[in-house]
């Protein structure tokens, strides 16, 4: 089949549309839900919106990071309350623990699951769950105080060189390709 594909003048024939496929209605929208990836799993992208936000806006409204960029720069940005970002902090944790057990107790997860996906869970995990422990004053409050300060240094620098990168691209990922894990067409063919 490839060889005649590289043959000069060959083509595919015209796929069939079906009339009005393009137009945009509610039926076409209500189809496109039921087969992106929000209407075959609506709860664990409801999780995965949650955890994603949270992960997002939490360290950049935190109280003690806009007070340290006020220290060091003169400015800072709007902040939560602390009980805001606490709820958040631990609304982020319970998501983080649902994603960690669904890799470990699901099979077709665990399957595809590699140690560096564990890793890149641990990392994004650990400045929450370290900053959560030194806001409350659990354990020695300046060991877990430098393990935050760490574990948010080592995730950040990880961002670009691994799968965390998705953070940065989710919005032109999901919003402006259009694939099967979009609201577009997909057209990849399972067999």
């Amino acid at each position: 089949m490839t060889k005649e594909l590289d043959k000069p003048g060959f083509s595919l024939p015209p796929v069939k549309k079906e009339a009005g496929a393009d137009k945009i209605t509610a039926q076409n929208w209500s189809k496109r839900i039921k087969l992106s990836i929000l209407g075959i799993s609506p709860g664990t992208i409801t999780v995965s919106t949650i955890f994603h936000v949270c992960l997002l806006i939490t360290p950049i409204f935190v109280l003690g990071h806009n007070e340290l960029l006020d220290l060091s720069w003169g400015f800072s940005l709007f902040s939560f309350s602390e009980a805001i970002t606490d709820t958040m902090t631990l609304i982020f944790l319970v998501c983080a623990a649902f994603f960690l057990l669904r890799r470990i107790f699901l099979a077709r997860l665990r399957a595809i699951s590699s140690f560096y996906d564990y890793v890149v869970l641990f990392l994004a995990i650990m400045p929450f769950l370290t900053g959560f422990l030194a806001y409350h004053h659990l354990f020695d409050y300046r060991t877990v105080m430098i393990l935050h300060m760490l574990f948010g240094e080592l995730m950040l620098m990880a961002i670009p060189f691994t799968k965390l990168v998705h953070m940065i691209f989710f919005f032109l990922n999901r919003f402006v390709i259009v694939n099967e894990h979009t609201l577009g067409k997909g057209s990849r063919v399972y067999a």
